[in-house]
């Protein structure tokens, strides 16, 4: 059974996400079934997404939702726990993280407003496992006003994340921008229609590598010579 299978056939608490999620969360999420995960769901709606995910992750899985209402309390059952607080604060966020732990996977479907999106971003981030996966959905709020939105608006989600594609980099611009924990610490960026997603990790060192047979390598430094003198000749 496959996430879109199980969301198809579901009987239990109203599940609300758009269609084409489905192949990102395969994508992404897939390396962590059957294993003791640590998921963490800004945002618990009707629940339903987090039946979902207990069921499509496994037995050993620890599913986490956070949300500012009250009633969510209800959803808790069995490898599901609920805490009530305000995303955007990060009293409460540790609070989360001393009591479950490092989490592998964070998704945020809360707010939707981008000052918010980014306190948690920025709290929970550095926070996470080093092959950790962060995923931010319904970012086509950052293209809407009563979210804090608007299109090439500074302080969207969209926005910010252009300027960590540089740091993501970093180490490939000469010294124009200095290295951080965000480009230590990340593998890669990848962007969908309306979802971000960061994967965590870090790289050896980094360096161009050649490989070729033998009659490859001499064939290329033959070349190479025929060139230096043609150039030599003009």
């Amino acid at each position: 059974m496959t996430l879109w299978a199980d969301f198809l056939h579901n009987d239990k608490r109203l599940i609300n996400k758009w269609k084409h999620y489905f192949p990102i969360y395969e994508r992404h999420f897939s390396q962590f079934i059957y294993t003791p995960a640590t998921l963490i769901e800004i945002g618990c709606g009707a629940g339903g997404s987090l039946q979902m995910w207990k069921q499509y992750f496994g037995p050993h899985a620890r599913i986490v939702g956070i949300d500012i209402n009250p009633e969510c309390k209800r959803f808790a059952e069995d490898q599901i726990e609920i805490h009530i607080g305000p995303q955007e604060d990060a009293v409460f966020l540790q609070r989360v993280i001393d009591e479950v732990g490092t989490p592998d996977i964070v998704i945020d479907d809360g707010s939707h407003i981008m000052s918010h999106i980014a306190a948690s971003f920025n709290f929970l981030y550095p926070q996470m496992l080093k092959n950790g996966v962060y995923l931010v959905e319904d970012l086509h709020t950052a293209y809407w006003e009563e979210y804090e939105g608007g299109l090439g608006k500074p302080t969207t989600f969209i926005e910010i994340c252009k300027n960590l594609i540089d740091q993501l980099n970093a180490d490939h611009s000469r010294g124009a921008l200095a290295p951080t924990e965000f480009t230590q610490s990340t593998m890669g960026i990848h962007f969908y229609d309306s979802v971000v997603v960061f994967e965590r990790g870090a790289y050896t060192q980094k360096r161009p590598l050649q490989k070729a047979g033998a009659l490859e390598r001499i064939t290329e430094r033959f070349k190479a010579r025929l060139e230096r003198s043609w150039f030599n000749t003009r």
